[in-house]
């Protein structure tokens, strides 16, 4: 399928009312069609994965385009030069998280461009350091503590960013590691009280968001059955 074929198909999938929707919820491209995530994904079936289509959708800037290109770029043939390239495209979440989910988290190299993006300043590349931590703890079955434990300080230095997409993706990221195991869970537990006892409102969030949701019944169970298994 060529690129002339898969704009024209995207068109013909335009919803206007998804685009006033999206707007509700923080999703702010310049250029939709308002094309809901699952069909991209059938699309994306179909097409298949594709490098060169990959780069093409990439470069025509719209909403649709770009998540497609994370979803159909060959993870084998794609480089850090890349990664660096689109990440400072990002401008809302969603470019930012679907990229991480689709194509950032599979890399060789998503380790090591957490840490990197975590320590950026603009807004949505810092927030894919966070959001990559986050996907890592969640895909990354047979990962070592270590790798998570590398995260924290991270965590706990970056929680006080008052942007909300950033302060999210911290928040997120203590959230899915906590959620680990039991070793990991009491780790993240302690830096959520930290975060609450600092002079920032905004890590005072984080922490106590955190703190409820990895203290509770239902995550402890699940934590201590896991570790049964």
């Amino acid at each position: 399928m060529n690129i002339d074929l898969i704009i024209a198909r995207l068109k013909s999938l335009s919803n206007p009312e998804a685009i006033k929707g999206m707007a509700k919820f923080g999703i702010t491209p310049e250029h939709t069609f308002g094309v809901s995530i699952p069909e991209l994904r059938n699309l994306a079936r179909e097409i298949g994965k594709n490098h060169e289509l990959a780069l093409r959708l990439w470069e025509k800037d719209i909403r649709e385009t770009r998540i497609l290109a994370s979803m159909i770029e060959d993870v084998s043939q794609f480089t850090e030069q890349q990664m660096d390239e689109w990440v400072l495209d990002f401008d809302y979440w969603e470019i930012c998280d679907q990229c991480c989910m689709n194509l950032f988290e599979k890399t060789e190299f998503a380790y090591q461009k957490a840490t990197e993006y975590a320590e950026q300043k603009k807004e949505f590349v810092k927030r894919a350091g966070f959001v990559l931590m986050a996907r890592l703890a969640v895909s990354d079955k047979e990962a070592d503590d270590e790798k998570f434990d590398l995260f924290f300080p991270l965590i706990k230095s970056k929680a006080d960013d008052d942007r909300n997409m950033v302060k999210k993706g911290v928040n997120w990221a203590l959230r899915q590691i906590g959620k680990r195991n039991q070793t990991l869970n009491s780790k993240a537990i302690i830096i959520a009280r930290e975060l609450l006892a600092m002079d920032s409102k905004d890590a005072k969030w984080i922490g106590k968001d955190a703190l409820r949701e990895l203290s509770s019944e239902k995550i402890q169970i699940r934590l201590k059955a896991k570790t049964n298994q």
